[in-house]
């Protein structure tokens, strides 16, 4: 029975997952879990790459003692990167929550306007972008003696097997993939006198690229998200990599990855980069075999934050409980500024509400339901925007574990809720390694 590893790092933390078929059922086993975070230096925050690796390949041993691994592979957030000189890391490895590109964002845009950058990529706007961030190291001069730029999760690998690669699905993050080629746009490059030789031809989830310690190294979708869609179970028909689904092959159900933020969208064969996209700044993210048109949009940050200040001891049983008794009415935006980074989540929502909450449940109720809100907004915006109609919604992630929120959710959007509280990304990862072993697999 083969067994594949998953390596699935986020921003606060990664973990190492076996998985492998028994029965036709998926089979896991957390063998290690680790932290991350930002650190700060110079002024700026930044990835400690080196620890990342060590990690890494701390983890790969662990599970090495428990199994034997046929194949590997690593996915991270997206939009960021390592540079490199030849075989060396150039330092720092900046993260996207640096504040370095603010200065040149108009700067690009004088070169490119966003209009322009959107219709050939479909990538919203976010001041992370990779096309930011590589613009700010031109400015900088840190792209001079570069070779080459490996978005996180490739470097990892490289560092494991010596190769260099670049993934089609974590590539799209970055606002420079053309949205109907599939590949870097030579006119977004040659418009910001970027280095050419920095930009390949993108390789699809399911490419083996080496070996390490006698393991296959394999691309999944690197992208976490781009996972963590690819491990929902929909099931959608199986489709390689390399060809693109039709609208009758795609499961035409939206799906909400909900964690700090709530990632909501829907598989299309295409992307879709009108107007209207534009301006309710949706994004058109590469899937495996599929466009994935979705939006980022509030998610359990405004719970987690309330409780870190209100209740950091009490379960979240208790919470929803309370919540759920609670009889508090109003809402709030759940997707204003306020939100996004207040030095007090509590005292956010009193400013924003007419009534003040007087209790923990009040306020926690009115998150949620808030919550729920923005999502039956978002849909309903995604319905006009595809110009179809959908009957479920498809939920995994931290918040698919959040039955009150769930059913807060269906009774909102009027869309049956498919709660699926599983490890999707890592999921996705594995079922990506195992079609390029099996592509029988779905």
């Amino acid at each position: 029975m083969k067994r594949y590893l998953a390596i699935d790092i986020g921003a606060s933390s990664g973990r190492h997952i076996v998985g492998w078929l028994e029965n036709g059922q998926w089979q896991t086993d957390e063998v290690c879990r680790f932290p991350n975070g930002v650190t700060e230096s110079g002024g700026h925050l930044t990835w400690d790459i080196d620890a990342l690796l060590d990690h890494v390949k701390h983890g790969i041993a662990i599970a090495r003692e428990r199994y034997e691994i046929e194949s590997l592979s690593i996915d991270t957030w997206g939009v960021d990167y390592v540079l490199l000189n030849g075989e060396e890391t150039i330092y720092p490895v900046y993260a996207y929550r640096d504040h370095r590109t603010e200065a040149v964002i108009e700067k690009v845009h004088k070169k490119m306007p966003f209009s322009a950058l959107y219709r050939r990529t479909g990538i919203q706007f976010q001041p992370f972008n990779t096309v930011y961030q590589l613009f700010a190291d031109k400015e900088a001069g840190r792209l001079e003696g570069a070779t080459d730029f490996l978005m996180i999760p490739e470097y990892l690998m490289y560092r494991l097997c010596g190769v260099k690669s670049h993934e089609y699905t974590n590539a799209t993050t970055g606002g420079m993939v053309n949205a109907e080629t599939g590949e870097y746009d030579p006119k977004i490059i040659e418009a910001l006198w970027l280095p050419k030789h920095l930009f390949h031809k993108l390789q699809q989830p399911g490419t083996a690229i080496g070996m390490y310690e006698g393991i296959k190294v394999i691309l999944c979708a690197t992208h976490d998200t781009g996972s963590a869609v690819e491990g929902i179970p929909m099931d959608a028909p199986a489709c390689h990599p390399e060809e693109q689904r039709d609208e009758g092959s795609l499961n035409a159900n939206p799906y909400i990855s909900s964690g700090t933020w709530s990632l909501l969208g829907v598989k299309t064969p295409k992307p879709i980069t009108d107007e209207a996209s534009e301006a309710a700044n949706w994004s058109n993210e590469g899937g495996v075999g599929y466009n994935r048109y979705q939006k980022n949009i509030m998610g359990m940050w405004l719970p987690n934050r309330l409780r870190a200040e209100l209740c950091p001891e009490k379960p979240w049983s208790e919470i929803t409980a309370e919540a759920e008794a609670s009889a508090f009415d109003e809402t709030v935006d759940a997707n204003a500024k306020m939100f996004l980074a207040p030095e007090s989540m509590q005292a956010a929502f009193d400013a924003a509400l007419k009534q003040k909450p007087q209790t923990a449940g009040d306020y926690f109720r009115c998150a949620y339901r808030s919550l729920a809100l923005s999502y039956k907004q978002a849909i309903e915006e995604l319905e006009r925007n595809t110009q179809r109609t959908y009957d479920k919604l498809y939920i995994v992630g931290g918040g698919a574990k959040n039955g009150f929120l769930n059913r807060l959710t269906e009774e909102a959007t009027g869309k049956t809720v498919l709660a699926l509280p599983i490890e999707a990304t890592a999921l996705g990862n594995l079922k990506v390694q195992m079609r390029a072993d099996n592509p029988s697999v779905t």
